[in-house]
């Protein structure tokens, strides 16, 4: 775990791609994308079906390694909104079971708008802890800070003659996109206009390392890009 600042708040990056906020004791992750395989698997393109559970195995190791008390999902967290019917009994178990040791919050997402059932936990468009705006994209006219997924973030880095892509955060001074959380996500170019289009100014880049977060400068796209 790496310490993050963010909108003069102190957090903390888990597992690379999970921000825990030790004030108010929350977890936020964004993009599980549960039950993607079998959505794949309806119209014939068949995946391991296997994601649900690695991505939740991976949620609960980032839920005990932190301590947090709320979990926050900001949205995609079904592939589709019919996902939450064809999850496993025994993964619906286990969701049940979190809901009763943790605060679990979902926001809904554009994959998901429709999703109904919170498995013991609430389900709501968006929401406001603290003072930071919580929602699943980044809005650019936003009054207060906010944390927000969506755009599955990754960042690109020539080292050694060779390219490595990796997860990242993706901020300006009020506006925090996480990366993608879920086991078969797929990444979008951080500097990618999608993504600068919704920061404001001095738009940066954070990848989490096992000792720190390493920041790159969104602007200075040369540093990074193929």
């Amino acid at each position: 775990m790496v310490p993050l600042s963010f909108a003069g708040q102190d957090f903390v990056i888990v597992d690379r791609a999970a921000l825990y906020w030790p004030r108010e004791k929350a977890l936020f992750v964004a993009d599980l994308h549960f039950e993607k395989a079998s959505w794949y698997a309806r119209s014939g393109q068949m995946l391991p079906p296997y994601d649900s559970a690695a991505t939740l195995d991976r949620l609960e190791r980032a839920l005990e390694a932190s301590g947090a008390t709320s979990l926050w999902c900001l949205g995609d967290n079904f592939h589709d909104s019919d996902g939450a019917s064809r999850l496993d009994p025994a993964l619906v178990d286990r969701l049940e079971r979190l809901a009763q040791r943790v605060a679990l919050h979902w926001i809904t997402g554009n994959h998901d708008s429709a999703l109904e059932t919170g498995f013991g936990g609430s389900v709501v468009e968006e929401a406001e802890l603290a003072g930071l705006a919580l929602r699943h994209k980044a809005e650019s006219r936003r009054s207060v800070p906010e944390l927000s997924g969506h755009f599955h973030p990754r960042l690109r880095v020539r080292l050694r003659g060779r390219t490595v892509s990796r997860p990242c955060f993706v901020a300006c001074s009020d506006r925090l996109i996480l990366p993608a959380f879920g086991a078969l996500t797929g990444g979008l170019d951080a500097d990618d206009p999608a993504i600068l289009s919704v920061l404001g100014a001095g738009p940066h880049a954070f990848v989490a390392t096992e000792s720190a977060a390493l920041r790159f400068d969104l602007q200075k796209t040369a540093e990074f890009r193929r």
